[in-house]
């Protein structure tokens, strides 16, 4: 017996020396394990299809109505892992590589504009036969989803709209003010860069394994170049004065949506100050509005068992 629990512990030490040689020698290699692990957890499964010029990567488990999540400008569908784990045993979630980001296509002779990325959407959810869905989007795709809601206002059954784009404040957030001064710290140049870029997102920065981040680092500074080009295309070179009136081009669209709209904002928001929220319940129809205290710019990630709550208790008509 004193043989075997020697073993056994012999077999647990060996173990836990090449995981641990694993993380400082191959921390891509675990990263991806731990981001794969992530996927199974929440029902998901990584696949891809051509739509025209691009190659869409995208994430879809579960089965149900169909629930389309749209990512952040930098980001990609990972984002969204923690908060689909709670809607794939009662929805069918797909999560794309929006076109230019994560694993998808990055094709540096089109044109990544809003409209052209909303038409690329459009033709991936005619690729995937999606007729009538739930829309849902963060930031750069929160304004990508209401514009989708006006556009297509036959294909969306509800809409989220998480901290979106393209909405203004009367207090200028901390990325806003920076931005006005010629500095875009939402692309990623080096390790400080990166630092700095999590502290804005979050209210309270989550912990990451100090190699694992590093690995985050390395990929926000190796897609740097193409999210400028995509910043530019979306946003031109503007002055500062038509960039105020930019954060405010989506107002014109909002009476256009006829679907129910979920508004969630964190309060403590350094990136789109939750004073837009006023702009989008100002100028929609149909509104409900849920502030998230103590939640930075991205909800579904860092407080997802609260944000995916509010979801589900909207798309079943609870208050």
């Amino acid at each position: 017996m004193k043989k075997i629990l020697v073993a056994g512990f012999g077999i647990i030490a060996l173990f836990v020396f090449l995981l641990t040689g694993i993380y400082f020698l191959f921390p891509e290699t675990l990263f991806n394990l731990a981001v794969k692990a992530g996927r199974y957890s929440a029902g998901l499964v990584k696949k891809e299809i051509q739509v025209d010029d691009h190659r869409i990567v995208y994430q879809e488990g579960g089965k149900g109505q169909t629930i389309l999540l749209l990512h952040g400008f930098g980001a990609n569908k990972d984002n969204w892992i923690r908060f689909a784990k709670y809607l794939t045993n009662d929805y069918h979630v797909v999560i794309p590589d929006i076109p230019g980001f994560g694993e998808s296509s990055q094709i540096q002779n089109q044109n990544y504009a809003a409209k052209n990325q909303l038409n690329r959407i459009d033709r991936f959810t005619e690729a995937l036969k999606l007729e009538k869905f739930h829309l849902a989007g963060n930031s750069m795709g929160g304004m990508l989803a209401a514009l989708y809601g006006a556009t297509y206002p036959q294909k969306v059954l509800t809409l989220a709209l998480l901290a979106p784009g393209g909405v203004g404040s009367p207090n200028p957030s901390e990325v806003a003010i920076l931005l006005q001064k010629g500095t875009n710290p939402l692309l990623t140049g080096n390790a400080e860069d990166f630092d700095r870029l999590i502290k804005l997102c979050f209210a309270k920065p989550p912990y990451i394994p100090s190699q694992f981040k590093k690995v985050l680092a390395a990929d926000a500074i190796a897609h740097r170049d193409f999210n400028k080009k995509i910043w530019d295309d979306m946003l031109g070179n503007l002055t500062k004065e038509a960039l105020s009136v930019r954060e405010n081009f989506l107002a014109p669209y909002l009476p256009q949506i006829q679907a129910p709209v979920l508004i969630i904002w964190g309060d403590r928001d350094k990136i789109l100050d939750v004073g837009g929220v006023a702009v989008l319940e100002k100028n929609l129809k149909n509104y409900r509005t849920v502030i998230m205290k103590d939640t930075g710019h991205i909800p579904m990630l860092e407080h997802p068992r609260e944000t995916a709550s509010r979801y589900i208790g909207f798309l079943k008509g609870k208050k």
